[in-house]
Parts: C-alpha cells; sequence; structure tokens
C-alpha cells in the first residue's frame, strides 16, 4: 500500500498542475503546456527537494535551455524554417547539437542542473517552437508549473524549498557544491 500511496500525490499533482496549464493554453491558444514540462513535472511532484527539482534550478535551466535553442537556430540561420522532423537536414542536426551542448554545458558551469531543458532546448532547436513569443511563452509555461507545483506541495504537506536547492543534499554524480575560498 506504501508504494501505491507514493505515487498517487506525484500523480494527483501532475494532474491538477497540468490540467490547470493545459486549460490556460486552451483558453488563451498558446503554447503553455509542452513537452518538457512533463519531466519538470515529475521532479517537481515525485522528487521535490531533490536539486534539480529546486525552483532556482529548474527556472536557470530552463532559461539556458531556451538561450541555447535560440542560439542553435542563430547560428544555422533557421529562425524562419519551418520545423521538420521527420527529414531532418545537415543545418537542423548542427542547431540541435549546438544547443544541447550549449544546454548541458551551461548547467554544469553554473551548477544548476535540471535535465527537462535539454528537452526545452531541442523542442526550440528543432524548430518545433521557435519564435520569440514562443519562447517567452515556454518560460511562462515553466513558471505557471513552479507555481502550481509548490502551492500544492506546500498545501498537501511536502516540503519543496522556495528557490534554492537544500544545502545538505548533491546531486547524485554531479558537480560538487562550489566553496568559496578562505580569505587570504
Amino acid at each position: 500500500m506504501n508504494r501505491a500511496r507514493a505515487a498517487l500525490r506525484p500523480a494527483l499533482g501532475s494532474l491538477v498542475a497540468t490540467a490547470v496549464i493545459g486549460a490556460l493554453a486552451v483558453c488563451t491558444a498558446q503554447p503553455l503546456l509542452f513537452p518538457s514540462l512533463g519531466p519538470t513535472a515529475y521532479l517537481l511532484f515525485a522528487t521535490p527537494t531533490h536539486p534539480a527539482a529546486s525552483p532556482r534550478n529548474t527556472v536557470v535551466g530552463h532559461v539556458i535551455g531556451v538561450l541555447a535553442g535560440a542560439a542553435g537556430l542563430a547560428a544555422f540561420n533557421l529562425w524562419h524554417t519551418p520545423p521538420d522532423l521527420v527529414h531532418l537536414t545537415w543545418g537542423r542536426a548542427g542547431a540541435a547539437v549546438l544547443a544541447l551542448t550549449l544546454t548541458c554545458g551551461g548547467m554544469a558551469w553554473s551548477n544548476r542542473p535540471h535535465p527537462p531543458a535539454g528537452a526545452t532546448t531541442l523542442i526550440i532547436a528543432l524548430g518545433v517552437l521557435h519564435t520569440p513569443v514562443q519562447l517567452a511563452e515556454i518560460l511562462l509555461g515553466v513558471v505557471l508549473l513552479l507555481v502550481a507545483a509548490t502551492a500544492i506541495n506546500r498545501l498537501t504537506g511536502v516540503p519543496q524549498p522556495l528557490w534554492d536547492p537544500p544545502r545538505d543534499e548533491g546531486p547524485p554524480g554531479g558537480l560538487p557544491r562550489r566553496r568559496k575560498r578562505a580569505p587570504v
């Protein structure tokens, strides 16, 4: 019974949060609900105290993903090229490779891991969502999910940091936390 109970809370949290965002997306005809929100929702509801699920890492990771995706589009001059996931071109593949490289490197360099941001950057670099307005809407969708998850987690008594990840935890196999240098 414990396993079923443990699965129920993340499932119901994801249901409520994505239903609200989906309803907003339908009512506004804007792409507020997109694929990388799925793994983000899982992290926020199933592992809310994991560093990758912290609000800081969630926001920063997706911002890095959006910027890297935009850089891939710009580097390969694909801003106005429609997506075609069935017949991938060398340019589109190059944009995706560059974007994912920048996203992974940027999250590692900043020590702000949020793996779903890798999907966000590919959504952009592959041209699925690529206009400046759509890039802003991606970030709005992330913020909406984060607000909903924080509210749901806190209302149900689940601990979740308000911004920074807990200090006593680090990502398994991740980069060590930066240490402040002692004064010389």
